[in-house]
């Protein structure tokens, strides 16, 4: 067990690291974003200011990145827990605590991936379930398919606390080519399935100029995420006023034709 890491605080961690993994699909408490992960680590651990940082560090990292679609990215949540738990209990300072949350959170995007595929599972029991016409088990079949999730999360959270930071360089350095060749391959792929997926639902030809200046800013500028994310914003606003300026318009040509007819339709008293 490395260093003065408790049974308790291992199952209290690995705990956390399960409720971080789903929470994105149950409840939207934020559980998810490193620096939230990394302060209720630091609150287990006895040191929330080394969890705090590790957190905040890890959170500037992912400034401006989603999981939409089918896109996996690093996982620093996972990483801020154990990074802050061998860190305080080590006793080695923030940069170690830091340099073992980053590859921690490089790893379990192979682990999502992983996760994300059993869940096809779950999916073909709730297609069997429709065409049996059972619709009052798919909801259980939803609360089953978080289980892959949670023990993405939970298992190498409870093997990492219990043997230590030693045992993410072993996986990293001896696992297969091939498999983890295939999980980097996979998680390539999945990120422009889900944004192809995306795109066919939003009005693309009706905003195709916009979608050609994201493209030009992203590949021929290198311009960071949050300053693409501004950009867009400055777009909206400017479209969605000029929504409400024809908006206007158009309120104010229909009160002026509502006018003129009533004046156009008014009978003098000589006619009758």
């Amino acid at each position: 067990m490395a260093g003065s890491i408790s049974t308790m605080h291992i199952i209290l961690l690995t705990l956390l690291s399960a409720l971080c993994g789903i929470d994105p699909y149950i409840s939207g408490l934020q559980l998810s974003k490193p620096v939230i992960a990394g302060f209720l680590a630091g609150i287990v651990m006895g040191d929330i200011q080394t969890g705090l940082v590790v957190g905040s560090t890890l959170q500037l990292m992912v400034l401006g990145v989603g999981t939409f679609g089918g896109a996996s990215i690093p996982d620093f949540a996972t990483g801020a827990i154990i990074g802050t738990a061998l860190g305080v209990s080590s006793g080695k300072g923030m940069e170690f605590a830091i340099g073992v949350s980053v590859p921690v959170g490089l790893l379990m995007v192979q682990l999502d991936v992983f996760a994300r595929f059993c869940n096809v599972y779950f999916a073909h029991r709730v297609d069997k379930h429709i065409d049996d016409l059972e619709f009052d088990k798919i909801n259980l079949e939803a609360w089953l398919s978080l289980v892959p999730i949670a023990l993405s999360r939970a298992i190498p959270v409870a093997i990492s606390l219990f043997f230590g930071n030693s045992v993410i360089n072993v996986v990293l350095n001896y696992a297969p080519d091939w498999l983890m060749g295939g999980l980097k391959l996979a998680g390539a792929v999945l990120p422009v399935v889900g944004i192809a997926i995306l795109l066919h639902y939003l009005p693309v030809k009706k905003f195709f100029a916009y979608l050609i200046v994201g493209y030009l800013l992203a590949a021929y500028f290198q311009i960071p995420m949050m300053g693409i994310a501004l950009v867009g914003v400055a777009c909206a606003l400017v479209y969605y006023k000029s929504l409400q300026n024809q908006q206007e318009l158009k309120s104010l040509i229909q009160r002026q034709g509502t006018v003129r007819m009533s004046v156009e339709g008014e009978i003098d008293d000589d006619e009758l």
